[in-house]
């Protein structure tokens, strides 16, 4: 994303006077530190004292709102997206400015193409909500850039967030209690509370997902949630459109089962997990895909057939998924054994048909973190054109096996070769919850607020 030291740069400051830069300020941190810069405040002083000798002072006091349109659209045409919250604050013009059709497009335009470069990860790190820039470049440094927290959730100091999902821009969050849930958009700010049916069981053991209907004229959007305990025969599936207020029970017959700590990736509005299959129940315990994708579609709200996996995997092995610009599906495979680790990226992929490429990645894990991947978390995420894969999980006690409380949070950088890098994230206060990511697109999606009808 561009940096505010690039706005400046840009802006002629010449045309802004005194007391407009509270304004400025007042946008993010960046614009404060630089408006008071020894040579930026030297300049203004400068023209203030030619302007007093020529007796040019203005006449009236000048603000932020009297920029003209260009120039301020300019400015805020330059500031990345999570600065937007405060542009919104700064004056009723810069608000309206923020939320034109025509400038909305072009900041939309600017960000999808920061994308291409350097691609943005919404994170969960003790239960709070960062944005991530991720430039997987071997040879920069900052590899991981944190933007900063997203903080735009109604009482997001109060509220601990879980897990994440994301479809179309839109952020589903899960708090930790899981008494009421939230959809976000964060380019624009807006929210939507709602309060999912009773909690009848374990709350860890839910699992969501969320993703839109397609038709001609519009997407409708969709919650489902669900909880599988096959030793207790119990399976339960609930849906929920967003421009609605209740939720309807479906009816979901399988032979396979979606493990509690598996999570979900969104591609063009459907869902995809990793499934095994159900043992027991007088089945078989041989059978041809044990192990498989599954889709649920989200426009014919049913579950299609079994999708296979380019390996076969087994008890304790990690496997883990991740979407590649929204449009192929990646997975992660990490065997228990011996710590080999391997990531296939589809050519193809929709509810009823998958195939795969060429095996993308193959490293052997052992010489370089000598331990494997959580099963529980271990979000990851690709770059094609560079080879590489990012890992997020925790740190752990290489050198005492017997001690293994991890006390950060990581990111791996795997490349081929035997390349290998670990960026640390921060301290951690959580012992057993992996930092967890989604890939971030912004959009315009519009989330309607509910209308509550009275009798």
């Amino acid at each position: 994303m561009t940096k505010m030291s690039n706005l400046l740069r840009h802006v002629k400051l010449s045309r802004l006077t005194v007391t407009s830069l509270r304004g400025l300020r007042s946008v993010c941190n960046k614009g404060n530190t630089l408006s008071k810069h020894r040579r930026c405040t030297r300049k203004r002083l400068a023209q203030a004292k030619t302007a007093t000798k020529k007796k040019e002072l203005p006449t009236k006091m000048t603000m932020v709102s009297d920029l003209p349109r260009d120039l301020a659209e300019d400015v805020l045409l330059r500031l990345p997206m999570t600065s937007m919250r405060a542009v919104r604050s700064v004056c009723k013009q810069w608000n309206s400015l923020s939320k034109d059709f025509f400038f909305t497009k072009k900041h939309l335009a600017q960000e999808k193409a920061a994308a291409a470069r350097e691609f943005m990860v919404v994170m969960v790190m003790d239960y709070r909500v960062y944005l991530m820039g991720i430039n997987l470049h071997k040879d920069v440094e900052e590899t991981i850039n944190c933007q900063g927290k997203l903080i735009s959730l109604d009482d997001s100091n109060q509220v601990d967030i879980s897990t994440v999902y994301h479809c179309d821009g839109l952020i589903l969050c899960i708090p930790k209690d899981c008494a009421r849930l939230v959809v976000w958009n964060p380019y624009w700010g807006q929210t939507l509370w709602f309060k999912p049916n009773s909690i009848r069981h374990e709350p860890h053991l839910y699992r969501y997902a969320v993703g839109y209907q397609n038709s001609k004229s519009c997407r409708s959007y969709k919650i489902l949630r669900f909880v599988e305990v096959c030793a207790e025969s119990i399976v339960e599936y609930e849906i929920n459109e967003l421009n609605s207020n209740s939720w309807r029970v479906l009816d979901v017959t399988s032979d396979w089962h979606i493990l509690f700590f598996a999570r979900g990736v969104t591609l063009k509005g459907n869902t995809y997990w990793f499934a095994i299959e159900k043992y027991g129940e007088g089945r078989s315990t041989v059978v041809e895909i044990p192990d498989f994708l599954i889709c649920f579609d989200f426009t014919t709200e049913r579950f299609g057939p079994r999708l296979r996996l380019p390996f076969r995997s087994y008890d304790e092995d990690t496997v883990t998924l991740s979407s590649v610009r929204e449009e192929q599906l990646a997975v992660l495979f990490q065997r228990e054994d011996n710590l080999h680790l391997e990531i296939w990226v589809t050519t193809k992929i929709e509810p009823e048909v998958v195939s795969w490429s060429k095996l993308f990645l193959a490293v052997d894990m052992e010489p370089l973190t000598d331990f494997q991947f959580g099963v529980t978390g271990g979000s990851f995420f690709i770059d094609e054109e560079k080879k590489l894969a990012v890992v997020f999980d925790k740190d752990k006690d290489r050198d005492n096996v017997e001690v293994q409380t991890p006390h950060h949070n990581f990111a791996y950088i795997i490349g081929e070769d035997g390349y290998f890098r670990d960026v640390d994230l921060g301290e951690t206060s959580e012992v057993f919850d992996c930092p967890l990511g989604c890939l971030y697109v912004p959009s315009s999606v519009q989330i309607k607020q509910r209308v509550n009808k009275r009798k």
